[in-house]
């Protein structure tokens, strides 16, 4: 009989990737586990500018690491500090849709959880499914929906987590509270709301804008929530926030969605989501 399906790779290989990355941070600086991890979505690698005393290690170095490929991604690993805290920045992800599977998808995330990462903040491009929605508007994801497969299907490894994670809380309470306190600060409207993940990369028709609306949901993706799963599943705190880039609600006739209008919207909005983070690693 064949063997039941692995979720996760051989611990080896976690061990590689972290080995690799810590002794290229450590020719620069002296090694400190990231107090935070953040993951920069389509458009947004712009938050990487803000980085100082920073390593660059692009994926295609980093052993096992798969290849990013979307567009906005740039593919690199940057080392170093935002607002007085130790952070690694990934300036781009990878998809499901890419013809990844959702082991490689998620590699990164355990990678983090052995080096040690004490947060997780994950952002993203997203189209607008709430009525009250606009091009450029901020969203903290408070809850999600998920489409794509479960990152979890298959033998679980309790070295990073238990085989039924709780999934009540996956974005955590106190760091909603203070990206609401921070944004505040700033003089940034920020959105709270649900966000649903499809596996793309077909862009939604109208009619399942509609139902997602329907089903609760305020913005639509194509990534994030099996890196949330991942890292909940390895005890990891995660707050996430999309930036809203096209109108996924109002469709005129000669209406069509563009990768390249979403890119352009996101590195438009990519400062106030930035400064947004910031100022939450500050405070924490």
């Amino acid at each position: 009989m064949e063997e039941t399906i692995m979720n996760v790779y051989p611990m080896e290989a976690y061990e590689a990737s972290a080995e690799y990355i810590k002794n290229r941070v450590s020719e620069n600086r002296q090694w400190q586990a990231p107090f935070a991890c953040i993951i920069l979505g389509s458009g947004l690698g712009r938050m990487a500018d803000m980085i100082e005393n920073k390593t660059v290690i692009p994926y295609k170095d980093i052993p096992n690491f798969p290849q990013s490929t979307a567009a906005g991604h740039k593919g690199n690993l940057i080392f170093g500090e935002i607002g007085g805290k130790n952070v690694v920045a990934m300036q781009g992800r990878f998809h499901y849709y890419e013809g990844y599977g959702m082991k490689q998808v998620t590699f990164p995330v355990r990678v983090m959880k052995m080096l040690g990462a004490g947060y997780l903040f994950v952002s993203n491009a997203a189209g607008g499914i709430n009525y009250d929605y606009k091009v450029g508007d901020l969203m903290i994801i408070r809850d999600h929906i998920n489409l794509m497969p479960n990152p979890l299907v298959g033998r679980n490894d309790e070295r990073f987590g238990p085989r039924f994670p709780d999934m009540t809380r996956p974005y955590d309470l106190s760091l909603i509270r203070l990206a609401e306190e921070a944004a505040a600060s700033l003089g940034h409207k920020v959105w709270k709301g649900v966000y649903i993940a499809g596996t793309g990369p077909s862009y939604e028709t109208p009619s399942e804008y509609e139902f997602f609306r329907r089903a609760g949901a305020d913005a639509v993706g194509m990534s994030t929530v099996p890196e949330v799963i991942v890292a909940r599943h390895s005890g990891i705190p995660v707050f996430g926030m999309s930036v809203i880039t096209n109108q996924a609600h109002h469709f005129a006739e000669d209406f069509v969605n563009d990768g390249d209008d979403v890119v352009r919207a996101a590195d438009e909005a990519a400062g106030k989501m930035t400064s947004i983070f910031v100022e939450m690693l500050k405070r924490l």
